[in-house]
């Protein structure tokens, strides 16, 4: 029997016994943040089988796809090496939620196993929980099974629990006798060994207990089942072979490589885990990214990403030099469609990516490998055989080798790597990054870019010298990052050009907007970044129809908002010069923002900058304008710019051949942004603003062309308002206003007078409101009274009159907030305390305070909870 009919036969046989088939899930678990993968059957049914999901069936079956390359299920070091290890596989299960339990689990394997399957009863055994002697009387009872041939297991071996805590319970696993020739020696023996001789080839687990915190286990009131049995492994028995890698599983993918290679199969051990190797990991590499997994240097792609680099490596061993994975994965998605569909529809997509993983990959191994010899001959002639983490952090960081391959090309020279020493160093690197990493402002968005980044693809800027382009769309992103093959009317996406003439955010310079048409739709660009130094990609809504890939597009910056920004990026150039001028040579740029209708520039300097010195900046800087100078840009060298004076900004990374935006007389600096052909172009030029953000930098907010003319006009309009209020001309306003504020002052001194005359009297009239309360004097009282000082006023006035006792005034202030003042009087601190009671008393009006143990003060934002404040207050006099 095929591999494929095993499936189809388990899957129709427990559908035949009332069991709903259901789909595999996917390999990313799914509400499951304990898991890196899916990477057993049950993975599913986990909320099902502690009861948080109810479905509509009790009885299911599945082919799972699994992944174990991490956590305490990590093959991955032994895939290829042995018969039966794999980083993916499928499990084949049977589940019941609560319905039948262990009498039909028993009955349903045996007859899968001896009669649909045709496996011999003689050579099958039993192992199960040492305490578990129902199950022992069921297998004798149920199917006839010699009892000599069950084995009692500790739990260990046959004890099954989801963690710590929770449901969990006895199993029992089916072992085949292979045969004496599979045999590891005269100790040979179920329980005793690990070989392949006798073989497990399925898992009953009989999930009846819970598991409590304590280590108690409950019975469960719906006991449960979960089986597993691998479909490599019971295919390997159905056909007879000694090993997984022998099966129609891998067979024709391994014969394919090997005829690709030159080599052949079962001639050489070192070339079988090769070839053993990269049809495994095919497999797995196919999935992952059919599960919308994509190579990075994190997490789950990080997985992906290994598995690539680590079949390539095995690849170069067998002598493939060039790419050839992107074949055996086309491989997977032809052999495996049929069950699992998916695959197909990711095909051309999955291609592509592997495909540019290798190429990436090979320009950096061979590299490595030079290295890593010369490490390992520098170490044999020392007499030494580990290689240091040190070096092969090295190799990992600057040539991307993953720790396992060094391991593999180590271990067949016999060398050791020390992985502390390894781990420390990818450590010490990451405190390190942490640590100065400050962000650099720019929308790089690496996450939602990074398999196009790692896939190394780059695009050219035409947007120099012309703001429309025609270029073919090379890919398409959703706004997270994944790739689509086309965006529709309604929706935004990311877009790469092979060209475009939109400049991406960088530099301080914003992203153009503008437009893109096809043949099919029409789309707006709403915002553009730079993804890397040679990769531009462009965020975009669909208006019209739809944008596909491999289209030619037509690319239009809106030469507008492209002209607005140019002015304020030019003139921030002149800006920067005048500065230097006015100010001194000390200043330097610490930062800028340039768009349409944006000009922020960050410099350093000292103190705030005074009228005089702004006024003669902003005269500079308009000089330099109206005398239309034109802008020169050339490519030189990094080192002839420099002999010229060029400034370069403190921070910026320049290549060998850098950009000069010259300004004859007035400035020069090494720029990538875009800019005016000359400085008349600007128009004019005013400072809006000027502002300390941090110890020595100063901020100069300011506009040029239409934004500079807005900027006046507004300030016209605000002049003229002020005027018609304060019913004087324009050159009196600061004359009116000085004369406003001291009569401003003079009222307000006169009210708090008033306001005090009326808390003089005040505090006579609260005493008559003592309220005794548990022997003590309580006054509570509400003051109309508008301001805090009046209030405090009020209260020290009554604490003039009160010999013993408490009081609280409260009073709803100017901005429509509560003010407490609670005192208590010398004689009671050994009881209350001013500073405790405000805080439980403050919290009914929305608020909080605290005080001394005399008097404390509160503010609150509720004036409604005044009443129940003093409620509080009572009580908690009361109850002392």
């Amino acid at each position: 029997m095929k591999a494929s009919e095993i499936r189809e036969k388990f899957l129709k046989y427990f559908e035949k016994n009332g069991h709903t088939i259901v789909d595999s899930s996917s390999l990313i678990p799914k509400d499951d943040p304990t898991l890196l993968f899916t990477n057993a059957g049950m993975v599913q049914f986990k909320n099902t089988f502690i009861g948080q999901e109810k479905r509509d069936y009790v009885r299911a079956t599945t082919s799972q796809k699994c992944l174990r390359v991490g956590g305490k299920h990590n093959d991955l070091e032994n895939v290829g090496r042995t018969a039966r290890h794999h980083t993916f596989f499928e499990m084949l299960g049977n589940f019941s939620f609560g319905d039948y339990f262990k009498e039909d689990a028993i009955k349903f394997c045996w007859e899968f196993l001896t009669v649909e399957l045709g496996l011999p009863k003689e050579k099958l055994y039993v192992t199960i929980y040492k305490d578990d002697d129902e199950a022992d009387e069921l297998w004798q009872k149920v199917v006839n099974f010699p009892a000599e041939r069950i084995y009692r297991l500790g739990e260990k071996d046959n004890f099954w629990s989801m963690g710590d805590t929770g449901p969990c319970g006895p199993c029992t696993e089916v072992h085949i006798d292979q045969g004496e020739d599979m045999s590891c020696g005269p100790d040979c023996g179920i329980g005793k060994c690990d070989c392949d001789r006798f073989l497990e080839i399925w898992n009953l687990v009989f999930m009846q207990y819970d598991q409590g915190e304590d280590g108690k286990r409950v019975p469960l009131p719906r006991p449960s089942i979960d089986t597993g049995m691998g479909l490599e492994r019971i295919t390997a028995v159905c056909q007879g072979v000694q090993s997984n890698f022998e099966t129609d599983i891998f067979q024709p993918m391994i014969q394919a490589v090997a005829r690709k290679a030159g080599v052949k199969y079962k001639e050489d051990r070192e070339i079988d885990t090769a070839l053993q190797v990269i049809a495994d990991h095919s497999r797995s590499i196919a999935f992952l990214i059919t599960d919308q997994i994509l190579p990075s240097n994190e997490g789950r792609g990080y997985v992906l990403r290994r598995l690539i680099r680590r079949a390539f490596r095995f690849g170069r061993l067998l002598g493939l030099t060039d790419p050839f994975l992107h074949e055996t994965t086309a491989m997977v998605v032809e052999q495996m469609s049929g069950q699992f569909p998916e695959l197909l529809s990711n095909k051309d997509f999955m291609a592509r990516m592997v495909k540019e993983e290798e190429e990436r990959f090979s320009q950096t191994l061979d590299k490595g490998l030079i290295i890593l010899e010369e490490e390992m001959e520098a170490l044999k002639n020392d007499g030494k055989n580990t290689i240091s983490g040190e070096a092969a952090f090295k190799l990992y960081d600057t040539y991307g080798f993953p720790l396992d391959i060094i391991n593999d090309v180590a271990e067949k020279q016999n060398f050791k790597v020390d992985e502390d020493g390894f781990n420390a160093a990818m450590k010490e690197q990451k405190d390190r990054a942490k640590a100065a990493w400050k962000g650099s402002g720019e929308k790089n968005s690496g996450a939602i870019f990074r398999q196009v980044l790692e896939a190394g693809l780059k695009n050219s800027f035409t947007g120099y010298s012309e703001l429309t382009t025609e270029s073919r769309i090379v890919n398409l992103l959703s706004e997270e990052g994944e790739h689509l093959e086309r965006i529709v009317q309604g929706n935004g996406g990311w877009l790469i050009t092979a060209a475009t003439p939109f400049y991406g955010e960088s530099g301080g310079q914003m992203g153009d907007t503008g437009a893109v048409g096809t043949m099919t739709g029409n789309a707006e660009v709403l915002e553009t970044v730079k993804a890397s130094a040679g990769l531009t990609a462009s965020k975009i809504f669909v208006s019209e129809g739809e944008l596909l890939i491999d289209q030619e597009a037509k690319l239009e910056v809106a030469p507008e908002t492209r002209t607005a920004t140019e002015r304020n990026h030019t003139v921030t150039h002149l800006l920067h010069a005048a500065l230097k001028n006015v100010l001194g040579d000390h200043v330097k740029q610490s930062g800028s923002l340039v768009g349409p209708d944006r000009l922020r520039f960050d410099f350093t300097h000292i103190a705030a900058m005074t009228p005089e010195e702004i006024g003669r900046v902003e005269n500079e800087v308009n000089r330099a304008i109206l005398s239309d100078t034109p802008v020169v840009v050339q490519e030189m060298s990094n080192d002839e710019a420099v002999a010229k004076g060029a400034t370069a900004l403190f921070g910026e990374k320049y290549g060998d051949v850098v950009r000069v935006v010259e300004i004859p007389g007035e400035s020069m600096e090494l720029c990538g942004g875009t800019h005016l052909k000359a400085t008349g172009e600007a128009g004019t030029f005013v400072i809006q603003s000027e502002s300390g953000v941090a110890a020595g930098i100063r901020r100069i907010e300011a506009a040029t062309g239409w934004n500079s003319l807005k900027f006046l006009q507004e300030q016209r309009e605000e002049v003229a308002k002020s005027s018609a209020m304060l019913k004087a001309a324009p050159g009196q306003l600061a004359d009116r206003i000085a004369a406003l504020q001291t009569q401003v002052k003079e009222l307000t001194r006169a009210n708090d007078k008033l306001q005090s005359k009326l808390a003089s009297g005040a505090g006579a009239d609260l005493m008559s409101s003592v309220e005794e309360i548990g022997g003590v004097k309580v006054i509570a009282a509400k003051l109309e009274v508008t301001t805090v000082k009046a209030l405090r006023d009020q209260a020290d006035a009554l604490r003039s009159k009160m010999d013993s006792g408490i009081f609280c005034l409260a009073a709803k202030v100017d901005d429509g907030k509560v003010s407490l003042i609670i005192a208590v009087t010398k004689d009671l601190h050994d009881r209350f305390k001013a500073g405790a009671l405000i805080k439980p008393v403050a919290a009914e009006v929305g608020g909080g305070g605290g005080g001394r143990p005399d008097m404390a003060q509160a503010g609150g934002t509720n004036p409604a909870g005044i009443e129940q404040a003093f409620a509080t207050l009572k009580k908690l006099v009361a109850e002392s």
